[in-house]
């Protein structure tokens, strides 16, 4: 009798738990998005530039835009066109195989991504893409953020890989797993690199426009793909969201009754 009465009690009680978590996660909080700017311009440039698309492509996400640690080193293409001040996250050759202050760069990034994070998705143009790549890809070989959960998904807007070698073996040396979209200009300097920055990525998703090195103007045809996209990436963040929530509520649960029973 003692038995039957615990066993339907435990599965009563457990499944009101599974309900309860179930609206509880649904009332989750929006999912982060890091935005990382491109050379010598700042995150308030970006996030004007991605203000011009869509609102309700990112309605469900909140996006950070922090600035570069570095001030400009030299003249920024959009002087008379944004105010200063003007960051850079790096300095580069003109190959763009060395580095300067790229290791203080990714220290920095990490620390931002686990003190204010955690965020569940990247996005960057130019520099920040490039960026937002190798972070992705140091985080799966297991280099970096291991202390953070996965990052899910990348935007990447005008992005190109990293060409030293010593990089590209740890970033790049599997199929990054990460869901992605990349927007690549017909007439961008970095069309092809872009091209080869997607192809490191599975399956991913690109977007062409006509113009150059530049956060385009989205057509409707790019808004609905796009769109379509962040939209699948929000529901299965939330089933992932839910299924992790709704396991730990019931693995203490279980604990909680077993202690219970033993105790009756």
């Amino acid at each position: 009798m003692s038995i039957n009465f615990h066993y339907h009690f435990r599965h009563s009680f457990l499944d009101s738990a599974k309900r309860c978590v179930k609206m509880e996660t649904n009332v989750g909080s929006k999912k982060k998005i890091l935005c990382l700017h491109g050379f010598r311009t700042s995150g308030s440039f970006l996030k004007k530039q991605i203000s011009k698309w869509d609102p309700s492509i990112f309605a469900d996400f909140e996006m950070e835009f922090p600035d570069g640690i570095y001030p400009a080193g030299g003249k920024s293409e959009i002087e008379g066109i944004f105010p200063p001040p003007y960051f850079e996250w790096f300095q580069f050759n003109k190959d763009f195989t060395e580095y300067t202050n790229l290791e203080a760069c990714i220290d920095y990034l990490c620390d931002y991504i686990v003190s204010k994070g955690p965020f569940d998705g990247l996005l960057g143009f130019s520099q920040g893409a490039t960026l937002s790549a190798l972070l992705v890809g140091y985080q799966a070989q297991g280099k970096i953020l291991n202390e953070h959960p996965p990052i899910k998904f990348v935007v990447s807007i005008s992005g190109s890989k990293f060409r030293d070698q010593t990089i590209c073996e740890i970033a790049y040396k599997d199929s990054i797993k990460a869901k992605s979209v990349h927007f690549i200009g017909e007439k961008d300097w970095l069309k092809l690199p872009s091209e080869d920055l997607a192809s490191a990525f599975f399956n991913p998703l690109i977007i062409r426009h006509p113009q150059g090195h530049t956060v385009p103007r989205l057509d409707e045809d790019s808004v609905q793909k796009l769109g379509n996209w962040t939209k699948e990436i929000n529901v299965h963040l939330q089933s992932s969201t839910n299924e992790a929530s709704l396991n730990d509520r019931m693995e203490k649960q279980s604990e909680n009754m077993n202690e219970n029973e033993l105790n009756a």
